[in-house]
């Protein structure tokens, strides 16, 4: 669910000429990232079709959603799109593997519209590490590839799956990420629990493990990143636990510079039931004051 990027500095074609030649010798000195260990399938996951909403930082609408899931035997296909109201696109499609722990088999993502500095399509092939990133820039199509070492914990498209498998006690330190970028870079993303935080459903009080997911922009990279004011902020993501956890909430950036979007979960209103409506929404504005 979280999609980060890495720092991009300068608009004009010189300035990101120069930019990647400098980013291409950051990253051939930043250390190797280490292995971590893949989390343990305790809920293992199904069918589903769940409707979402996606809000800017003010709360304004800025797309409608829909996540849709199907399991054949062990491997199950995710499918999250957003469609904007300025006829932007949203695409995600992940695709996993859940014998007794999670294990990333393909990821591709597609980002396109008015709401999107720059157009992208990124896939990743978790067998053999092949990432293929195609990009608009300055009105060119253009296309990268990179191979990587697939560590055991790569989260693209997985990190809510993962956290809805761990307990906020025991939550692994850190998961890896290809950041979604013209250039991919393999990133770890660091996770802490931030505490318990309330919301209202039907009139009564919830209350969601928070988790905070902090990018970790590795070597002379990660120490130029604040200085440009290109490093990427904290992702949030809410789980509420239980017999069958759910993501209920979740904030991050969808691109370089992006503010946090708000990702939540939505139900159908009936043109017939407006003051359902508006009381939903006011239980729901009375669940994020009380935050």
């Amino acid at each position: 669910m979280v999609s980060l990027s890495v720092p991009q500095i300068g608009r004009s074609p010189r300035a990101r000429g120069c930019w990647r030649l400098a980013f291409a010798s950051l990253v051939a000195l930043s250390p190797q990232l280490t292995s971590a260990e893949p989390v343990a399938v305790r809920h293992a996951e199904g069918n589903l079709h769940g409707f979402l909403v996606l809000r800017g930082p003010e709360g304004r609408l800025l797309a409608d959603g829909d996540v849709v899931q199907t399991a054949r035997g062990d491997q199950i296909s995710v499918h999250m799109t957003f469609h904007f109201k300025d006829g932007s696109q949203f695409d995600e499609t992940t695709v996993f593997s859940q014998r007794q722990q999670f294990k990333l088999v393909s990821y591709h993502l597609v980002q396109k519209g008015p709401a999107f500095p720059q157009s992208l399509d990124m896939s990743i092939d978790g067998a053999n590490g092949d990432v293929a990133v195609s990009y608009s820039d300055d009105g060119a199509l253009k296309e990268t590839r990179e191979r990587f070492n697939v560590p055991p914990d790569l989260s693209n498209g997985m990190l809510g799956t993962l956290l809805k498998n761990v307990q906020s006690t025991t939550a692994p330190k850190s998961v890896s990420l290809i950041a979604a970028t013209p250039r991919p870079r393999m990133i770890k993303l660091a996770i802490e629990s931030a505490g318990r935080d309330s919301f209202v459903l039907g009139g009564a009080e919830r209350r969601a493990t928070h988790y905070v997911i902090k990018p970790e922009i590795g070597g002379l990279a990660g120490l130029l990143a604040p200085l440009a004011g290109k490093q990427p902020p904290d992702s949030h993501v809410w789980i509420l636990e239980g017999e069958m956890p759910v993501v209920v909430k979740a904030e991050q950036p969808f691109y370089v510079g992006s503010p946090l979007w708000r990702i939540e979960l939505a139900s159908p209103v009936w043109p017939n039931a407006p003051r359902v409506a508006e009381q939903n929404d006011d239980r729901v504005a009375a669940g994020r004051n009380s935050r």
